[in-house]
């Protein structure tokens, strides 16, 4: 309402200036000058009046296919009318309002006078100069609906990308967390079996194994809202997890650990390693006859780590494809797909020496990494 006013101001002000600083001979006479700063004053906010109105039925009455022809009929009609009615209205107005006698021009009377009544300019169609004027709020009406319209798509479209990529968060994260409620029953009911196959050889052995086991499951509630964990936290759980498969291999068991320092800030995803091992472990060292041997390794290799396993077992008997893995290799796979997308690589290939050997890279980041990028992030409204 007030870009209206000012706007319908403005005319008026420019109108109201010609009339008074015009050098030009005028119908005005210089007494009724400030009659004239009245007048257009009168007539302008008339039009700010309707403006208004005109903007409401510009935006119910659009211009959009099917009824274009039957609307723009509907806006000639009603502009036709607006202007007969200003017209009859700014003549009776000027010569009764504004003016005490007629106004006369190089070609008689000034837009009706006395003697011609409200309808003179009605008659000799000046009525025609007040429809250019409804067509331009018209087309202004227009242009400011589509311009709302545009800028309301936008917002939505905003709205949705932003409802979308929640909606993404939450199926990636239902997915990972599905994928680690097939790998915990997994890794459970493995331990338990292996717990169970020395209860009569080794009892001494089998509560040191389910002292273990406690442990990891402590560890395991503790971390299980965590996407991913630093390197030597991943370390620390594998560790408990390589006692109990040391217990239950009876010195047939042998591991080693080749960590660069500079990759232990590294973040890894939660629990990755364990059923890497577990997979060296059952498809690997479980068919050595004589000590089984696991070696595992990380290194940082510039923007990415790199970590290894690698056992001496008989290694794969063909070409591995993912239908043929097991439930921890398989699961593993896809919450590295989950968590980087193409940025991530896994792979299972024979070892030159016999064994097999399971390499998996992941883009270098670590938990300062995250924090300084939560605070470059703008805060929500």
């Amino acid at each position: 309402m007030l870009l209206i006013v000012a706007f319908w101001t403005f005319l008026a002000l420019l109108t109201a200036a010609n009339a008074v600083l015009d050098p030009r001979p005028r119908a005005v006479d210089p007494p009724f000058a400030w009659r004239s700063v009245g007048y257009a004053f009168f007539q302008y906010y008339l039009w700010a009046l309707l403006t208004p109105l005109i903007f409401w039925l510009a935006s119910r009455y659009t211009l959009e296919r099917p009824d274009r022809m039957k609307r723009l009929l509907l806006f000639l009609v009603l502009g036709t009318a607006i202007a007969i009615g200003m017209e009859a209205l700014l003549t009776w107005s000027r010569f009764e309002l504004f003016f005490d006698r007629p106004q006369r021009g190089p070609f008689g009377p000034m837009r009706g006078g006395r003697g011609g009544g409200p309808f003179f300019g009605v008659r000799r169609l000046f009525w025609l100069d007040d429809l250019m004027v409804f067509i331009a709020i018209v087309a202004a009406g227009i242009a400011r609906d589509y311009f709302w319209r545009y800028r309301a798509r936008q917002e939505e479209g905003v709205r949705l990308e932003a409802q979308a990529a929640d909606l993404q968060a939450q199926l990636a994260r239902a997915q990972l967390a599905a994928l680690r409620s097939q790998l915990d029953p997994h890794f459970l009911f493995n331990t338990l079996h292996a717990v169970s196959s020395l209860v009569e050889r080794d009892p001494r052995g089998v509560r040191r194994m389910i002292a273990r086991l406690s442990e990891l499951l402590r560890s395991t509630l503790a971390v299980a809202q965590e996407p991913e964990t630093t390197l030597e936290q991943e370390l620390e759980f594998l560790r408990r997890y390589i006692e109990i498969m040391e217990i239950r291999f009876q010195g047939r068991l042998q591991v080693e650990m080749r960590i660069a320092p500079e990759a232990l800030d590294a973040l890894v995803p939660t629990l990755m390693l364990q059923p890497l091992v577990e997979n060296a472990v059952k498809h690997g060292v479980s068919k050595v006859e004589g000590v089984g041997r696991i070696a595992i390794s990380a290194e940082r290799e510039g923007d990415r780590v790199r970590l290894e396993i690698r056992d001496n077992g008989p290694g794969p008997q063909r070409e591995p494809d993912t239908a043929a893995e097991g439930v921890g290799l398989r699961n593993t796979r896809a919450r590295l797909e989950r968590l980087y997308g193409e940025a991530q690589d896994l792979s299972l290939a024979a070892a030159p020496d016999g064994g097999a050997i399971v390499t998996v890279t992941l883009p270098y980041h670590t938990p300062d990494d995250l924090r300084a990028a939560a605070r470059t992030q703008p805060d929500e409204p």
